[in-house]
C-alpha cells in the first residue's frame, strides 16, 4: 500500500534520476533545520507533526543533521508566526521549513531569514517572498476535480454546499478558487451555501449545522479536507437526505463511507494533500544546506481516493490520522529534478 501511494504522489518525479545524485556535496552534520507550524488543530496536521517527529529523528540519529525541531504557533495568527520566526533566526538555525499562516504577511519575517544567511522551504501554506523556496500542491485542480467528478456522477447537477477551510490562508483561497472555476465550467451547478469548517470535523459539524435549515435541497458537499464526517453528521441530525460529499482523505471520513458504501452503495471521492510533504520539505531543506541547486517552486501531485480502492486506502490509515507517505532523501531528488 505504501509503495502505491509513494507512486500516485510521485507520478510527476523525474524516473531518470540516478539515486546517486542524493549523495551529499558538503557536510549537513552539524546543521540545525526548524519546522515553523502555524497551526495544529486538526488531523491534518497532527499527522504531519507525527510524519515529521518520525523522518527527522532518524535523520539526526544518522547524523544527517544535528537538530529538526517543530515549533507551532498557539493560533493561527501571522503576527505570532512572524515573531516565531525571528526568534528562530536569533537561535541560530541555518534553516526554517515552513507552513504559513498567509502566503504574503509573513514575507518581511522570510526575508529578515534569508537575510541572515537562513534557507526558508515553505510547503502547504506557501509564501510569496522570492527568497524563499516553495512546495505546493495545485490546489486549484483539487478543488476543480471535484466539480468534475460531480459532472461524471450527477451531469444533471444540482445545488452545492461549499465547505471552505481556514479564512485568509493561500490553501483556503486556491481551492475555493478552483471549486469556482468548476462551478463556471458546469454551470448546472450552483453553489446555494458556504460555511468555513476550518479543515475539522468539528467545527464543519457545527458551521453545516448552522447554515443548513436556510438552505434548499443541497444535492453535494464540495470540501476542502477533514470536514466531510462533521457534514455528514450535520445532514443526519438535521434530518435531511445524504448528499454526495466530496471526503478529504480522514480516517473518519473514509470509515464513514465504507459503512454508508456497504450498506446502501454510497459512492463518492476523496483527495488531499499528504501530511507527509512536510519530510519532502526536510530533505529539500537540507540539499539546499548541502549545496544543491534546488528549483525555487516545485509540485507535487495530491492524493486522491476512488470508490475502487477505497477499503484499500482505509486499511493503511491509522485511526484518527490522514492517507499518508514520508518522503525519503531519494524520492525528494526526484522531486527536485521534476521542477527543473
Amino acid at each position: 500500500m505504501r509503495a502505491s501511494l509513494k507512486k500516485a504522489l510521485l507520478s510527476m518525479a523525474s524516473t531518470a534520476l540516478m539515486l546517486g545524485a542524493g549523495v551529499a556535496e558538503a557536510d549537513t552534520s552539524d546543521k540545525k533545520i526548524a519546522l515553523s507550524n502555524n497551526y495544529a488543530g486538526n488531523s491534518w496536521r497532527q499527522s504531519m507533526l507525527k510524519s515529521w517527529d518520525t523522518v527527522t529523528k532518524q535523520a539526526v540519529a544518522d547524523g544527517i543533521v544535528a537538530e529538526a525541531t517543530p515549533f507551532t504557533t498557539s493560533e493561527n495568527q501571522v503576527t505570532e508566526q512572524a515573531a516565531q520566526i525571528q526568534n528562530l533566526i536569533l537561535q541560530g538555525y541555518d534553516a526554517i521549513v515552513l507552513n504559513a499562516a498567509s502566503p504574503d504577511a509573513l514575507n518581511g519575517a522570510v526575508k529578515e531569514a534569508c537575510d541572515a544567511g537562513i534557507v526558508v522551504v515553505s510547503f502547504d501554506g506557501i509564501v510569496t517572498e522570492p527568497c524563499a523556496w516553495r512546495i505546493a500542491v495545485d490546489f486549484a485542480k483539487m478543488g476543480e476535480v471535484q466539480l468534475d467528478y460531480l459532472n461524471e456522477k450527477m451531469p444533471q447537477g444540482g445545488n452545492l454546499l461549499e465547505i471552505r477551510g481556514l479564512a485568509g490562508v493561500f490553501v483556503d483561497d486556491e481551492i475555493h478558487k478552483g471549486i469556482e472555476a468548476g462551478v463556471k465550467k458546469y454551470p448546472q451547478f450552483k453553489v446555494v451555501g458556504s460555511v468555513h469548517g476550518d479543515w475539522t470535523q468539528t467545527v464543519a459539524q457545527k458551521a453545516v449545522a448552522g447554515i443548513l435549515p436556510s438552505l434548499p435541497e443541497v444535492a453535494a458537499v464540495v470540501t476542502q479536507g477533514g470536514d466531510g464526517y462533521g457534514a455528514a453528521q450535520a445532514f443526519k441530525a438535521a434530518g435531511r437526505p445524504t448528499p454526495l460529499i466530496i471526503m478529504g482523505n480522514r480516517q473518519d471520513e473514509l470509515a464513514w463511507w465504507k459503512e454508508q458504501k456497504d450498506a446502501n452503495g454510497y459512492e463518492t471521492m476523496s483527495v488531499s494533500i499528504a501530511p507527509g510533504v512536510a519530510t519532502l520539505a526536510f530533505w529539500v531543506a537540507q540539499q539546499i544546506l548541502d549545496g544543491k541547486d534546488v528549483p525555487k517552486d516545485m509540485i507535487v501531485p495530491f492524493l486522491r481516493i476512488d470508490q475502487g480502492n477505497l477499503e484499500e486506502n482505509l486499511a493503511n490509515t491509522e485511526s484518527g490520522s490522514v492517507a499518508n507517505v514520508e518522503y525519503a532523501l531519494e524520492d525528494a531528488n526526484k522531486v527536485i529534478e521534476a521542477a527543473r
